[in-house]
């Protein structure tokens, strides 16, 4: 009989494991970043949309009032 419940202990241990590190995991993705990884995210988002801004602007000259000669 020892053997039987060494075998269902052994058996129980994976799913409970697996059990708790999932819940550990949601836990500890409900996190907030910092400030300032926020602020340095939205400078770069700032910086990339006037960059976009740019490169559209040189693609459609129209849009920006600046008249080009076609390239030969």
């Amino acid at each position: 009989m020892p053997e039987l419940s060494l075998y269902a202990l052994a058996l129980l241990a994976c799913p409970v494991v697996m059990g708790l590190m999932m819940w550990m995991m949601m836990r500890g993705g409900n996190t907030q970043p910092a400030d300032a990884e926020t602020a340095d995210k939205q400078a770069e988002l700032t910086r990339l949309q006037a960059q976009v801004e740019q490169l559209q602007a040189d693609r459609d000259p129209r849009s920006a009032g600046v008249t080009r000669h076609p390239s030969p």
